[in-house]
């Protein structure tokens, strides 16, 4: 199953620069780990904001659950999950033309 994820990192205002610097490095990781693992598919930055837009795959929801409960930012996230399926120009245009142009 695909999920659309939202991510928005609150952290107060007075978070010393040196943890960041160390929660950054370790989300980082994680991230590429989960790239690895082939549930994380893409990721894009909300301009602007310490926020991402996110596509996940996993099989339950309880899987995804768990996925996104290890990431290190965590318990400073606001998370908003959206099942989503392939569109149909998308099944027309693999269809018709083959795979989608990469980006």
């Amino acid at each position: 199953m695909l999920f659309m994820v939202n991510i928005v990192v609150h952290l107060p205002g007075d978070f010393p620069k040196d943890k960041l610097d160390l929660l950054v490095k370790a989300e980082t990781a994680r991230g590429m780990q989960c790239i690895k693992e082939g549930k994380l598919k893409r990721i894009f930055r909300a301009v602007g904001q310490r926020a991402n837009f996110s596509i996940w795959e996993a099989h339950s929801l309880e899987e995804l659950h768990a996925t996104l409960l290890s990431l290190p930012m965590h318990p400073y996230m606001d998370v908003s999950v959206h099942p989503i399926i392939k569109h149909s120009t998308t099944e027309e245009w693999e269809a018709t033309q083959g795979a989608m142009p990469a980006f």
